[in-house]
This record gives structure tokens, C-alpha cells and sequence, in this order.
């Protein structure tokens, strides 16, 4: 096979006969218009759902729009192209019309995971991205994680405000361009993520509540917007379809689900898993990634790959900038202990009360293996939600980020990368997006907002200094300076990384499988020591000082890695790491 297509049960989908079968949900709608570029109008046919069908004799290439109302005529929802963005009209697709070079690729093992962040705007689009990926294979990456690509309001966006969940962003390509970034992907051995929002809707170019009012949950509206009625059949399956149209026609190793505690339908989840494994192929890899608040270890129980664990981000950036404010203050009291149990058990909040919110949050997940868990010290959200998007290498001391970046990758859990943390970037990640007129105004007072209850920004003076999300110089201030790559603190860097990754494949990465942490312990006032037990029977041994003072520990002589030199057996000095290995008799 060398083309691949996902049969949407909405959208436009191209028959063999020479039509396209139109499908569209608008049940607040009694009549739909189908408006085809150079076809008269064609009314659509209603069953007593609202979902609204029709075959017209037109193929790839044509132009349309459905008509709800005398009016307005809106994208398809379910649109593959949006050449000329959210407001304009739909494109027909030919999924077959790409020609996959690397058609018998079936994605990696979850264990083999490096993964690195990214957003394809200010990497230069899917084209761009391309000219990256073999130095990213070079130092030991294994897998890229795409920010939202779906189709959004203007021509940059963090992603999250996208309104057409099926048609990746103009702005960074066609979808052949997209077919080919990931085609290349494989070719070089990369896996290939994407970050999918299917919580809220973005402001600019959502019509759905004009002619879908049943799309909405208006009892469980969340912090990003209007509540998504998964418990409704036609949105469930909208959703569910989206991840497989991803992973079987553009072949992506997985999506990454954005703030899955805001799917207010448990049962989604279940559905979701038991689709993706009957519609694979066999032998595949299609791994489905969380972000979930709720740290519900449930999910990761029934087959759901991995989590972003925020919680070893939280705990580790109050000990290494000692900042408390905000979701901060979760992990503000007694944080060394914090760490110890993160390293032991994945979560650090298991059913506790959380401070922040006052509401109890996770649940036990001792059981689980380390590879449940995904480890990072910086991602959009950390490093951008930042009011002027600082990077950790710019808030911590220098050596004791370095150890924590150690321990990032010579522990079990699997590491992520933030797009140029590779080489110590110290360029700011900030919110960013292309809204105008009244939205903008909005959107730039409420990130000021945001901040008033913070210290820093307790004035109307200092909020003013927050970067207008709108601005083309809050975009372009956030793309990654790569002529720091050539700097020697960037070529340190990049030798740390690649030292670091190639120590992982060595000890840590086929040993993965039966891995199991065999206990943590605090050694020190901001130290903490902790082991696992490999498959193989090898014993992996870390230790992080963070502290000012030198810590005095057991160890054997099989060191794999110590940050500090000319360092004394059984010695931790201040901010410094250091992992070894018992290798089984």
C-alpha cells in the first residue's frame, strides 16, 4: 500500500464513481444548503438526528460550504484543507493522492521514547521542521511532538484556540506537506506525536453553536471555554475519529489528548482505547499520550501509554528557582519529600487535598510501571504560561540545572524535550496568537489578568509590560535563536544531551520493559536518592543534591555519570548528580 485513508463518518469523503458524499451534523438546522464553486446550490437531505447527507458530482480540488442559514455559509467542521483559513470555504481531499514512501512503518516500542516538543510556527512550517529532523536523530531524539496543528483563527497560534479539528493550519502547510514532514520522519526512524484540543473550541471561526447547539455542555464549561457534550453519540464518535483520521491517514505514532481532565464523558476514554486497538494495524504502535490534571492513574491502568507528569516539573522548579506562587504552592511545603515520591510512585498527588484548589486530586499509582510517566523540565505550557515566558535556564543556577537535567534522562520515566532546551536556549517561549479588534483586545487583558494576583504584577503598570499575545514581535521574540547552537555554551550543551541520551540507550532504554522502581529516600534538606530495577536484573542507582552543602551517601563503583568533577566516591557536592549501575550477577 502505498496511500492511506480514513473514512470519516462526517465531512467530505470522495467516492469511486466520481462524487463526493457530503455529511454534516447541524441539528439546531431544519434545511442545509450544500454551495459548491461552480455548482448551483444543493439541498441536503435531513435524517431525524440533524445530520444533514448528499452526494454532488464534484471531486478533489472543489471549493464548498454548507449554508445554515440566509445569511451564513461556514467551513465543514470536519474539513481535510482550509487553504484560505477558518472563514473560508472548504477544500476536497484526495487522501490516496499522496505517495508514501515508507508505507510499512508501524512506530517504535514505547520504552525507545525521547521525545521533543515543538511548534511547527516558529520552526518555519512542516517544511521547516524537515530541515531539523536528522540533527534531532543525530543527538538521540526519537520521537517529535507537534503542537496543535488543527485550523485556528489568524495566522499564528499556540494551537489551542483551533476551531476545525481536521485540517492542519494553512499557515504551515498543505496536508501533503504535513504527509511528507512525517513520511520523512519515519524514514529517519522518528516517531511522530500530535498535541490534539478536543476540551474546548477557539473563539474566531466557530460557528458550530449556531447550527450544533447540542455540540455543547453548558453545565461543565472549563477554564478554556464551553464544555464539549461527549455523552452525545455524534460528538463522541467526531472526536474518536479525529485521533484515528490522524494516526491511519497521515500515519502520526499517536496524539498527545490536551487537559483531558475537561472531557466531562469517562466513558469516552474507553471507547476511544477500544477503537484505536480494533482499527490498527497489526504489529502497530499508536500510542495515546495524557494531559491530565486529575492524575488519574485509572486510564494509564487500562491501557492509555503515558502522562505528562507535571508534578515532577512542579517540585523540581520550586527547588530549583524557589518560586511559590500559583500552582507552585502545591509542592511548596516539604518539596524534597515531594520528589522522593515522585521518583518512587509517578504521582505526587494521589488522593491528597490539593492546597491550590482545596479539592482532593489523583489517585494511588505505586503499581505502575516508570514508563507511565513523562519527565520534563520545560514544555509550552511551563515555560509560556510564564507571563514573560522565561526558560528555566534563565530563572536556575547553572550547575544545578545541569543536574536535574541528568536525572531527566538517567531515570526510568521517559524524557521530553522543549524545542531548543537541546542547547540551553535562552530564548523566551511566550503566548502568542493573531486575534483582532474587539477578540484581541480581550485576549490581551485577560492574559494581564491573569497575572494580577501575583507579586510582580499587583500594578496596572507592571501588567502593561506583559507581551500582547497579539503582537508579531511577541511570535517572533519566541522563535528558538539557533546561532546559539554555534555558541560554546550551546555546543556544551549539545555534548551534555548527546553524552546524556547515549548513556540511556546504553544502560536504560532495552531494559525498560519490567522496570520497577525499588524504593526513594530523602538524603539531605533538597536531596533525594533513588532506585529502580531494570529488566535485565541491573539495579539503577540516582542521587540529586541541589543543595548548597555536600551530601556524604553509599554507593558502588559502577558510576555511569557524575555532573561534578573530580568528585570523591560517596560524595554528592552541592548542585550536582550522579547515577550508577549494580550490574545483575
Amino acid at each position: 500500500m502505498s496511500a492511506f485513508r480514513y473514512h470519516n463518518r462526517f465531512g467530505a469523503e470522495l467516492r469511486p464513481n466520481g462524487v463526493t458524499r457530503f455529511s454534516f451534523w447541524a441539528p439546531a438546522c431544519e434545511t442545509v444548503t450544500l454551495e459548491i464553486e461552480n455548482l448551483a446550490p444543493l439541498a441536503m437531505t435531513r435524517d431525524e438526528h440533524g445530520i444533514f447527507t448528499l452526494e454532488a458530482p464534484c471531486g478533489a480540488g472543489a471549493r464548498y460550504r454548507y449554508r445554515v442559514n440566509p445569511d451564513l455559509a461556514v467551513a465543514d467542521p470536519a474539513s481535510r484543507d482550509q487553504p484560505d483559513g477558518v472563514h473560508g470555504p472548504s477544500v476536497v481531499v484526495d487522501p490516496t493522492a499522496y505517495s508514501w514512501r515508507n508505507n510499512q512503518w508501524l512506530g517504535k516500542p514505547w520504552e525507545e521514547a525521547v521525545i521533543y516538543e515543538l511548534h511547527a510556527g516558529l520552526l518555519g512550517g512542516f517544511a521547516g521542521i524537515r530541515t531539523q529532523l536528522e540533527e534531532l536523530v543525530r543527538l538521540g531524539i526519537t520521537a517529535i511532538e507537534i503542537m496543535p496543528i488543527n485550523s485556528f483563527g489568524g495566522t499564528r497560534n499556540w494551537g489551542y484556540d483551533g476551531v476545525l479539528p481536521y485540517a492542519p493550519a494553512a499557515a504551515y502547510g498543505s496536508p501533503d506537506d504535513l504527509k511528507a514532514l512525517i513520511d520523512q520522519a519515519h524514514e529517519l526512524g522518528l516517531m511522530v506525536f500530535l498535541d490534539v484540543v478536543y476540551n474546548h473550541l477557539g473563539p474566531d471561526g466557530n460557528y458550530l453553536p449556531i447550527y450544533a447547539t447540542d455540540f455543547f455542555d453548558h453545565d461543565n464549561n472549563s477554564t478554556w471555554g464551553t464544555g464539549i457534550a461527549f455523552a452525545r453519540d455524534e460528538v463522541a464518535q467526531f472526536f474518536i475519529d479525529n485521533v484515528l483520521y490522524w494516526a491511519m491517514e497521515y500515519r502520526f505514532d499517536g496524539v498527545r489528548i490536551d487537559a483531558a481532565s475537561a472531557i466531562t464523558d469517562h466513558a469516552w476514554f474507553g471507547k476511544l482505547l477500544a477503537q484505536v486497538r480494533e482499527k490498527s494495524e497489526t504489529g502497530r504502535h499508536v500510542h495515546l499520550i495524557l494531559e491530565n490534571e486529575n492524575n488519574d492513574a485509572g486510564l494509564l491502568r487500562d491501557g492509555f501509554t503515558a502522562q505528562w507528569n507535571d508534578d515532577v516539573h512542579n517540585v523540581l522548579h520550586v527547588l530549583l528557582t524557589g518560586e511559590q506562587e500559583g500552582y507552585y504552592e502545591m509542592f511548596s511545603e516539604r518539596p524534597i519529600e515531594i520528589l522522593a515520591r515522585v521518583l518512587e510512585e509517578g504521582f505526587a498527588y494521589q488522593g491528597e487535598i490539593n492546597p491550590y484548589s482545596g479539592k482532593k486530586r489523583g489517585m494511588p499509582s505505586s503499581d505502575l510501571p516508570p514508563t507511565k510517566f513523562i519527565f520534563f523540565l520545560q514544555n509550552h505550557d511551563q515555560t509560556g504560561n510564564r507571563a514573560f515566558g522565561e526558560r528555566l535556564i534563565s530563572l536556575a543556577n547553572p550547575e544545578a540545572l545541569h543536574a536535574a537535567y541528568a536525572l531527566m534522562f538517567l531515570c526510568p520515566m521517559v524524557p521530553m524535550l522543549f524545542m531548543g532546551e537541546e542547547w540551553g536556549s535562552t530564548s523566551p517561549f511566550q503566548f502568542f496568537c493573531d486575534f483582532h479588534d474587539e477578540l484581541a483586545d480581550q485576549v490581551r487583558e485577560g492574559r494581564r489578568k491573569e497575572f494580577a494576583k501575583f507579586k510582580a504584577f499587583n500594578d496596572a503598570e507592571s501588567r502593561a509590560r506583559i507581551p500582547d499575545p497579539n503582537a508579531l514581535s511577541t511570535f517572533e521574540n519566541s522563535r528558538p535563536n539557533r546561532r546559539q547552537r554555534d555558541t560554546p555554551q550551546g555546543k556544551l550543551w549539545l555534548e551534555r544531551t548527546a553524552e546524556l541520551l547515549a548513556l540511556r540507550r546504553h544502560w536504560i532504554t532495552s531494559h525498560l520493559d519490567n522496570a520497577y522502581s525499588i524504593g526513594a529516600s530523602v538524603i539531605g534538606d533538597k536531596a533525594v536518592m533513588a532506585s529502580w530495577k531494570l529488566g535485565n536484573g541491573d539495579i539503577l542507582h540516582v542521587a540529586l543534591n541541589l543543595d548548597d552543602d555536600l551530601i556524604r551517601f553509599s554507593e558502588n563503583d559502577a558510576l555511569i555519570y557524575s555532573t561534578a568533577e573530580d568528585r570523591e566516591a560517596g560524595t554528592l557536592p552541592p548542585r550536582s548528580f550522579v547515577a550508577w549501575v549494580e550490574i545483575a550477577p
